[in-house]
């Protein structure tokens, strides 16, 4: 997407989202490692509660209320929406009064590689900046149970800076390119990482099974072990019903030139009743006579999802140039090696940063083969074919 962001003035304008939550100790620590360089303007529009897992959704059907608390040296506002959301409120210039030179989402509480990065909202997040015009990076870091502790996300921010002050001084100086994104993954052990890889994303992906449970509360929070007591202490996310503002969603106009988005804006209402429901008309009424879906608690099977396996899917490569295999480049102080993927370097210890897209494509030989597929499908689809 076309960058609208133009630094100026003496510090750039940071805006700080994720998906953990307001209360998340990987956003506690990089907003606190923001602020504490003293040189950037820091402004943090996130999720209320934990949105983990939620990919790109966002709220359509009713506004969302925005809640300013407090965190030492930080414009903080917790809303009740998803990263998606809190990013699209957050350069809209409707919460705050300019759009932020730059978006970063995170730190998230595990990593972001592979497959993994559809379901991600933490990935979600810079993307919605993207996609409205905003540079933006998404942050994880490899959280290991028993080996990582609280002080990690702290060592994570320290090591992203460079990244963060290397894409700043780019977008002021006019260099930095338009079309994507940067996902950055921090290894489990960063404190003893072994520098920066341009990588590009895999295809892993962890195997989750089905598990019956007993209730719907089985199962406990993700986070409910981390609690980060500095930051905590240093921050203040209660709030009252007064301290809200809600938005809604508002008039839209379609962009074409082959990258079509619905452009939507916020609008600040006094309620989170006002404007009803986008789809209150539609009611098919013969099929609400025709079937009857309540339900009451013993009716109800309960399943929570569960662990099976990481699988790293294989990736065939054709060679369609003469080059040399293995050659690493350097730039910047980074490898660049060709046909890399991020989990791979990440396990091995790497701070990876992975640029991406918005835009799916299929792969070029999916794309091929049903190229020639689908005419065949048609004809023999004709009743003349029957």
């Amino acid at each position: 997407m076309e960058n609208t962001t133009v630094i100026s003035g003496d510090k750039p304008t940071v805006m700080v989202t994720n998906d953990d939550g307001i209360e998340g100790p990987g956003i506690l620590a990089l907003v606190q490692v923001l602020v504490s360089t003293h040189r950037y303007n820091v402004l943090v529009c996130a999720p209320d509660s934990e949105k983990s897992a939620v990919s790109h959704c966002i709220t359509w059907l009713h506004p969302i209320a925005a809640k300013k608390v407090h965190i030492n040296g930080a414009t903080v506002y917790a809303v009740s929406g998803s990263p998606a959301d809190c990013a699209s409120l957050g350069v809209s210039k409707t919460l705050f009064p300019s759009i932020p030179d730059l978006v970063i989402s995170g730190i998230n509480q595990g990593s972001n590689c592979g497959y993994h990065i559809v379901y991600s909202g933490t990935v979600a997040g810079a993307r919605e900046a993207f996609l409205n015009g905003v540079p933006a990076i998404s942050i994880s870091y490899d959280w290991v149970r028993g080996k990582s502790n609280i002080n990690d996300f702290t060592l994570a921010a320290e090591a992203c800076l460079p990244i963060i002050n290397g894409v700043l001084v780019e977008l002021r100086n006019k260099t930095y390119p338009q079309r994507c994104f940067l996902n950055v993954d921090l290894p489990c052990d960063v404190a003893n990482h072994k520098g920066y890889k341009l990588t590009k994303q895999g295809k892993s992906i962890i195997k989750m099974g089905w598990r019956q449970v007993t209730s719907d509360t089985e199962g406990g929070k993700m986070l409910s072990t981390m609690v980060n007591s500095t930051a905590s202490a240093e921050s203040d996310t209660s709030t009252t019903p007064a301290d809200n503002l809600y938005f809604a969603r508002e008039g839209y106009k379609l962009t074409k030139q082959g990258k079509s988005i619905i452009k939507m804006g916020w609008r600040q209402v006094t309620s989170d009743t006002e404007g009803g429901k986008m789809l209150s008309t539609m009611v098919n009424s013969t099929a609400s006579a025709e079937s009857d879906t309540s339900t009451t608690p013993a009716d109800n099977l309960y399943f929570a999802r569960e662990v099976v396996t990481m699988v790293a899917i294989p990736i065939l490569v054709a060679v369609v140039t003469t080059r040399v295999v293995g050659r690493e480049m350097m730039v910047r102080g980074a490898q660049v090696d060709e046909d890399d993927n991020d989990h791979c370097f990440l396990q091995e210890g790497y701070i990876t940063v992975t640029p991406l897209g918005a835009i799916t494509n299929a792969e070029i030989d999916c794309h091929t083969y049903l190229k020639e597929w689908l005419p065949k499908v048609v004809e023999r689809s004709s009743p003349s074919a029957l």
